[in-house]
């Protein structure tokens, strides 16, 4: 894992800063909700984000729920705004369970740690680890699908969303439980280190890059990743590191050690698309996330995503979204606020 720093990897001119990610352990904690989001954010370490992890708790081990001892913990330390904290999910009977999840001083850290400013996140049943801290009055969230309704009937000051993968509201995000942590996880590095960096994380761990109800469920760096060519793979590796420069297919083919005819045969077999196809949708999916800032023209987002001719990125843009470029730019700039 070490050897994936820096691998020519683009970040969309997003500035990384160094963040505290904070795991809080607690008991019967399960192990995918704390392991599944550590995982992201090591590999993402590992890929250059400056990412610090650390794994705190009110006792110094933790038995989980699956029986394995956690040991070593550090105790809660104050956190700063630029922090991370994420609570996983436990084995826990909320239906019928009258003891609280936290202890005292647990839940007046967290507290402490939102007056603060840090970001605080939650995997599947670590959501009422929010709720009896105070955190989610008047606050979207998401738990497991089993516990929704237990949650809502708990907190009735929440607004608690079902069918949800995760929620941002503010400086909280929730996720609805066991694998949705990672998509969550996903969805935080974006935040942090934009999308394709995001999706270079989850090709890593073979995983799909998932988003929640409010955004399009899928990213062009993940679509057509599915098959098991080796050669097409590194092609597409080398386009979306190209995305705004002229791509010959001979460099494409030399990239895939394999000839201009069989680079395009087997592109075709493997995507569906042929490589300037591929490159084209690479380059509207960079324009959408450049269209999001209202200082740039549209000409400018043409320029910059690699075409020459404004005419032509319009009628793609047209062909893929159903209406111009300028509107579909104010949705997507509507709907990164709200998230924000």
């Amino acid at each position: 894992m070490r050897d994936l720093h820096h691998q020519g990897l683009t970040l969309f001119g997003k500035q990384s800063e160094a963040r505290n990610v904070v795991f809080v352990v607690l008991p019967q904690v399960h192990l995918l909700d704390l392991s599944g989001p550590a995982q992201v954010f090591d590999t993402a370490r590992c890929m250059g984000a400056p990412y610090t992890l650390r794994y705190s708790s009110p006792q110094t081990q933790q038995i989980s729920a699956q029986g394995i001892v956690l040991a070593k913990l550090s105790p809660l330390a104050p956190v700063a705004a630029d922090d991370l904290i994420l609570l996983a999910g436990v084995n826990w009977d909320f239906a019928s369970h009258e003891k609280p999840l936290l202890d005292q001083e647990t839940r007046d850290w967290l507290s402490s740690a939102a007056k603060a400013g840090a970001h605080i996140a939650s995997v599947c049943t670590g959501t009422f680890a929010l709720a009896e801290a105070g955190l989610l009055d008047g606050r979207r969230c998401t738990t497991h699908w089993s516990q929704t309704s237990v949650l809502q009937a708990r907190f009735p000051k929440a607004k608690v969303f079902e069918n949800v993968l995760f929620v941002h509201d503010g400086r909280l995000t929730t996720s609805a439980g066991i694998a949705s942590g990672i998509d969550m996880a996903l969805g935080l590095v974006q935040q942090d280190q934009g999308p394709m960096f995001a999706a270079q994380v989850a090709r890593h761990l073979v995983v799909y890059l998932r988003r929640n109800g409010s955004q399009p469920q899928s990213s062009i760096y993940l679509e057509y990743r599915t098959h098991l060519h080796s050669g097409v793979h590194q092609a597409q590796d080398y386009l979306i590191n190209h995305i705004a420069e002229h791509v010959t297919l001979d460099e494409l083919a030399n990239v895939a050690g394999i000839s201009t005819r069989g680079l395009n045969r087997a592109f075709k077999e493997a995507t569906g698309l042929t490589p300037i196809q591929y490159h084209q949708r690479l380059r509207i999916e960079l324009a959408a996330t450049l269209l999001s800032n209202p200082a740039l023209r549209i000409e400018e987002v043409a320029l910059q995503c690699g075409f020459e001719d404004v005419r032509h990125f319009r009628r793609l843009w047209q062909r893929q979204f159903g209406a111009p470029p300028l509107q579909r730019g104010h949705r997507f700039a509507f709907h990164r606020s709200v998230e924000r």
